[in-house]
């Protein structure tokens, strides 16, 4: 018998989570680790969390998320993403609450690209008169 499944993929900087829900008593497994294992600070578990809390589904799917690229921040927010998306799929009557609170809406902020002659992209070397 086939398991129901539900998708999301979710990105963030330059991190991309691909997130499936599965009907359980709320586990979250991140590239084969618990939740707690993979971020080490406890504000980035909240921050993953946020959805499920949201709707009051916090006991009902376990989250299996495969997650790369970027830093931990980045890959927090990418999987906050996808769980969202997930449970739009799951349940279409939520995407005005998941709106709402702007978890289905992408960040557009990137790093800015290093530009010639400087250090980073606007960090320069100290003036210097001779």
């Amino acid at each position: 018998m086939a398991q129901v499944m539900f998708y999301g993929t979710g990105r963030r900087k330059n991190s991309v989570a691909r997130v499936f829900l599965v009907p359980g008593e709320g586990k979250i497994i991140i590239n084969n680790r618990p939740l707690g294992d993979y971020f080490g600070r406890r504000s980035l578990e909240v921050i993953v969390r946020q959805p499920m809390d949201l709707i009051g589904a916090a006991g009902r799917f376990d989250v299996h998320a495969k997650v790369l690229g970027g830093g931990i921040s980045g890959q927090a927010g990418a999987i906050k993403m996808g769980i969202a998306r997930a449970l739009m799929q799951a349940d279409p009557n939520l995407r005005p609450m998941l709106k709402k609170a702007g978890f289905l809406t992408r960040d557009p902020r990137m790093k800015e690209r290093r530009k010639y002659g400087l250090k980073k992209a606007r960090k320069a070397s100290q003036f210097s008169k001779r």
